[in-house]
């Protein structure tokens, strides 16, 4: 049986975490689509089309992997699909405890989809797009934590900008649109 796995998110960016956990779930699945979600209450500093495209950039080398955005409920992307296994990566016990509530509303709502929850690869525990997105706007380098093609957005959208951090924010393009993260 060839069975499809889907792992959402915002990946805003993607980091090396994301892209170890896709890897390894990428020998288990037949096929694993990496849904990157549009409307979201993270308010993301790179755009919905940025994010694709990185995520398409650093998931490349692996045959099995797409990526398509979304909107909406991730179990109904799920249901259109015909997927029936979410993704999700637990670093922490805090992770494990928010994901858990996630999957029990999930199971509710997503009429046969199921949650696989994995834990990050050697050396990618400390790794989250909130840190990553922190140590970029205060001028550090992300190299060590994203792949290549990620570093060189994050630096070219934070290089173009003031150096207020606080109060930065991106359309698709990387150009500043106002407001506070």
């Amino acid at each position: 049986m060839k069975i499809k796995a889907l792992y959402p998110g915002t990946f805003d960016p993607i980091t090396n975490g994301h892209v170890d956990l896709v890897a390894r779930a990428a020998v288990l699945f037949h096929e694993v689509t990496v849904a990157v979600a549009g409307d979201t209450v993270k308010n993301p500093i790179l755009g919905l089309e940025q994010r694709i495209e990185l995520a398409k950039l650093a998931l490349a080398p692996i045959s099995n992997v797409r990526v398509c955005g979304f909107n909406g409920l991730i179990v109904d992307v799920a249901n259109r699909m015909g997927v029936h296994v979410m993704l999700r990566g637990v670093r922490s016990i805090s992770d494990f405890e928010n994901e858990f509530q996630r999957v029990s509303v999930n199971r509710m709502l997503g009429h046969g989809v199921e949650t696989i929850l994995m834990t990050p690869g050697e050396g990618q525990a400390h790794i989250s797009s909130s840190l990553v997105r922190e140590v970029a706007l205060a001028g550090g380098d992300v190299g060590r934590f994203v792949p290549p093609a990620v570093k060189a957005v994050l630096d070219a959208v934070l290089m173009a900008q003031p150096s207020d951090p606080f109060h930065l924010n991106f359309n698709v393009t990387g150009q500043r649109i106002g407001g506070p993260l």
